[in-house]
């Protein structure tokens, strides 16, 4: 393992974040932010509290969530494609390094960067709503575990992206409407029957319901179905990569 070549990588990618801190982490923590108020706002005058946890407080862990999705797909997906973008990525084909540890340089990278704005957001979110974090060892696993699996799809689709809009779609087009749809904003128990069944086939739900069971011990759904599902879509990533770089897909043309 060339432990010199993944430290020059997460050093030069955690360095690019340092450059660009507006856009990097104060962007997103401002636009989570704004969630929280609006919708606190907005729904906590109606809606005080679910399952016995206030509403600002419920949408806390949901709010983490969303935010650790598109912030680890964007700064995994904008790593790898700026490189190819540049042409900087055939540097990477001459150098003594393997494929493996080019993914844990930029996933890392990633990951780490998602944790952090999740921490920040935490922290802010604790200002306006008393936090409890039941199960302190479960909320740090789903964290990493959801940073980890979503930087790696990301990888993903920074690869397979041709231009800077194609970077665009999976995030706004799938995994934002996924994530406004999995329960961020209330318990899918408050549906319809029929509704409840179809917020099932939602990857998202798993994740979301996992996360604040963590902190409130409330799920809509089994918490080892959810640590489950989610290790199952990493091992999914984890196969779609090694794929890329066994068949050098997007990378070596």
């Amino acid at each position: 393992m060339n432990f010199q070549a993944v430290r020059s990588i997460y050093i030069f990618e955690m360095a690019r974040t340092w450059r660009t801190i507006g856009q990097s982490v104060i962007s997103p923590v401002i636009s989570t932010s704004l969630y929280f108020v609006v919708f606190g706002a907005a729904l906590g005058s109606r809606i005080t509290e679910i399952d016995g946890v206030s509403y600002g407080a419920f949408i806390v862990p949901g709010l983490v969530m969303l935010s650790l999705l598109t912030q680890s797909i964007s700064n995994a997906s904008f790593g790898i494609f700026f490189p190819k973008f540049s042409g900087t990525i055939y540097e990477l084909h001459s150098a003594p390094i393997s494929y493996i540890e080019i993914v844990l340089g930029y996933v890392g990278a990633a990951a780490t960067k998602s944790i952090i704005i999740g921490c920040i957001i935490l922290l802010t979110a604790s200002f306006f709503v008393p936090l409890q974090i039941a199960h302190p060892f479960w909320m740090i696993a789903f964290l990493l575990l959801t940073s980890i699996t979503f930087s790696l799809f990301g990888f993903i689709i920074g690869i397979w992206a041709d231009g800077f809009e194609k970077l665009q779609i999976v995030p706004l087009l799938i995994i934002t409407p996924l994530t406004f749809l999995g329960g961020t904003f209330y318990s899918i128990n408050m549906l319809p029957p029929f509704w409840q069944t179809v917020s099932l086939a939602n990857p998202v739900v798993y994740l979301v319901s996992g996360f604040r069971w963590s902190f409130y011990e409330i799920s809509d759904v089994n918490v080892g179905l959810s640590f489950s599902i989610t290790l199952l879509f990493m091992f999914a990533c984890l196969v779609v990569i090694w794929w890329i770089f066994k068949t050098g897909y997007r990378i070596k043309s």
